[in-house]
């Protein structure tokens, strides 16, 4: 791991001479990417650094715990550089665990009501409240691609796209089946119901990273539907694509140019059909290495909110937290951290049996 640490920071350094020379300036392109190099490479270099120099104040500290003087003083900062090298020597060994690429990808959000009729499309929008006003919280750009709304003011489907740097790597255990327990506005009786809504976390794919064949594809070509004033019904602007060889089939309505909707129409295919591809290389391992964690199959149940006890329980890790309000509300920080913590820990163990 030693040496490692140290190509690695070598190759920080590189990095930041070369961002330091004049003429890498006449290349954007080539900013960009030592840019994203450095980012990278940062959290690694500045741990380890930290860590070299606890290993210095340490071995300082043991060549003063003879001097009867300085001997309690000696004693108190070995003890303390010990504790942060054992920290910081376990964070490195999660650092330099292999980077999922997708990780600082943009992300598609796709929510679909599930069982339970228009509760369950009044929950499915509370969840794309929730992750809107969670997006927001970190400075992310939320866009709505297409919806299908409910008279009551729910979503039968939504699809929309994150932007912001790390999106996927915080929201990709999303996926899957939320359960939601509660009173609905329209029980008379006061009985409390049960109801579902299906997310899917899609990285953002582009063109570079997944090819689509144009003769694949057949495109159609409606008029919009809902919120949008006179445009609504008066042109044929959403499209509809579907990819011949899966069948699979997806719609953007909500810009105002067909143009503009068929590219954000190809995003959205060219996203899931990606996943496909992944999902289908992740199926061929065996069921002992892959992660307990994931990110979700859709059919599979993650989180139940239930309203009565003010509780959210994420089935996968254990975690029960009572603050419904602050988490409907986009407060997800804890609840994703413990996801991540859990992820890394099973990687953790997987490297160790490899």
């Amino acid at each position: 791991m030693e040496e490692k640490l140290k190509a690695l920071e070598n190759q920080y350094a590189e990095v930041e001479a070369r961002l330091a020379a004049p003429e890498t300036y006449d290349a954007p392109a080539r900013v960009a990417r030592l840019n994203k190099e450095q980012r990278e490479l940062e959290p690694v270099v500045t741990t380890y650094r930290a860590c070299v120099k606890r290993r210095q104040d340490l071995h300082e500290a043991e060549s003063l715990l003879s001097d009867p003087d300085m001997k309690e003083l000696a004693q108190e900062e070995y003890t303390a550089a010990k504790a942060d090298i054992e920290a910081l020597e376990e964070k490195l060994k999660i650092l330099l665990l292999p980077r999922d690429p997708n990780d600082d990808k943009n992300v598609i959000v796709e929510i679909r009501a599930g069982v339970g009729g228009e509760e369950a499309a009044l929950f499915a929008h509370s969840l794309y409240r929730m992750y809107s006003m969670y997006a927001e919280s970190r400075h992310w750009h939320v866009e709505v691609d297409s919806v299908n709304e409910t008279e009551l003011g729910g979503v039968k489907e939504i699809c929309f796209t994150i932007d912001g740097d790390g999106a996927y790597s915080r929201l990709k255990f999303e996926s899957g089946v939320h359960r939601v327990q509660r009173v609905p506005e329209t029980e008379s009786g006061g009985r409390i119901h049960t109801s579902t809504a299906t997310v899917a976390v899609l990285p953002e794919v582009d063109e570079v990273d997944f090819e689509l064949n144009p003769a694949d594809i057949e495109m159609q070509v409606f008029r919009s539907s809902g919120a949008g004033g006179q445009h609504v019904n008066k042109t044929s602007s959403a499209v509809r694509l579907i990819h011949k060889p899966t069948g699979t089939v997806v719609e953007c309505q909500q810009e105002r140019s067909q143009f503009q909707n068929r590219d954000k129409a190809m995003q959205l295919l060219r996203s899931r059909l990606y996943e496909e591809k992944v999902r289908e290389q992740e199926e061929s391992v065996t069921a002992e290495r892959r992660s307990q964690v994931g990110t979700g199959m859709r059919n599979e149940r993650i989180r139940t909110y239930n309203f009565p006890q003010g509780r959210v329980t994420d089935h996968r890790i254990g975690l029960t937290l009572y603050q419904i309000d602050a988490i409907m509300d986009g407060d997800l920080d804890e609840v994703i951290d413990g996801l991540v913590t859990a992820d890394q820990a099973e990687r953790m163990k997987a490297s160790q049996e490899e």
